[in-house]
């Protein structure tokens, strides 16, 4: 059996993760002495005053290496093969964790086989190929099919974002002072991108109107280069406009229903309040990723 397991920085809800019999591991989000699981945390309740803590930003912390090797001690014990799929380790050391994990485990069960993968991203960019992962397996796939699905999947997905202020990147390190400053002053919104496995910028523009627009034209030009295979919107924040995108802009350009769901705070709170989406195509998406599949994975 091919266990898939991945972190909750992938931000795909409990129920979802259940029914696709995929395993999340936690990071957690700390916020005034209070240490919140961002796997089971309440994401709306805790974004609903997210204002509040651009002068206090929480930190984030990611799984302890005792909670990896338990989790791949236990596939081992049962005889399972692993395939992890992990966030970029330019944003989180989530997988070089992992690594250690699996190598500790596989030192204890010379037996034991696992691929743990590099998504380059976060979010449902990181969960897209998890889901072709959990394809691959469900077809009867071994575990080298299965990974490579899932390398298939990071070069045929992108995550396009735009904050509602440059306030938190600032604060979090992110951007200058005085870009931030420059920014919020003509109303400068950029829209970001994640390319090979680091934010960066694909636009800027002057109004968050107009970001919307570059967001949804970028959209459009992959779809009609390679195709949609999924979609959904992601929002950090008030779910409210998010909801309203989707509807009256994002569902009439794919022709069908949209998810809207919250990004993992892990990720969310150094953008601050933001709405944007994250998709896969049916082909791969040229510049996203440069270089070979085999940097971003280790095979025991």
């Amino acid at each position: 059996m091919i266990r898939i397991i991945t972190d909750s920085v992938s931000s795909i809800p409990a129920d979802v993760a259940a029914r696709l019999d995929v395993e999340v591991i936690t990071l957690y989000v700390n916020r005034e002495g209070t240490e919140y699981a961002d796997a089971s945390m309440d994401l709306d309740a805790f974004y609903a005053d997210i204002h509040a803590m651009v002068d206090d930003i929480p930190t984030s912390s990611q799984p302890s290496q005792a909670v990896l090797e338990a989790a791949f001690e236990e596939a081992a014990l049962a005889g399972d093969e692993v395939l992890g799929v992990f966030i970029s380790t330019g944003l989180s050391g989530t997988f070089d964790g992992a690594v250690r994990a699996a190598r500790a485990v596989k030192a204890r069960n010379l037996g034991f086989r696992c691929v743990l993968i590099d998504s380059t991203s976060c979010g449902y960019d990181e969960a897209w190929p998890v889901f072709d992962a959990v394809d691959a397996r469900d077809a009867g796939d071994d575990l080298a099919a299965c990974a490579a699905a899932v390398h298939r999947g990071i070069e045929s997905t992108r995550f396009l974002f735009t904050p509602e202020t440059l306030t938190f990147l600032k604060k979090g390190g992110r951007i200058g002072g005085a870009a931030a400053l420059l920014g919020n002053l003509i109303q400068l919104a950029p829209v970001l991108t994640v390319i090979d496995g680091r934010a960066d910028t694909l636009a800027k523009v002057r109004t968050r109107k107009k970001a919307l627009a570059r967001i949804v034209e970028t959209m459009r030009d992959d779809i009609e280069a390679h195709g949609l295979k999924r979609v959904v919107v992601h929002y950090i924040g008030d779910k409210a406009p998010a909801v309203q995108w989707a509807r009256d802009v994002i569902e009439p350009l794919v022709g069908r229903a949209v998810d809207v769901l919250p990004v993992s705070p892990v990720i969310g709170l150094h953008v601050g309040p933001a709405v944007g989406v994250a998709y896969e195509c049916l082909e791969t998406i040229a510049g996203k990723i440069t270089g070979p599949a085999a940097e971003r994975e280790l095979a025991l």
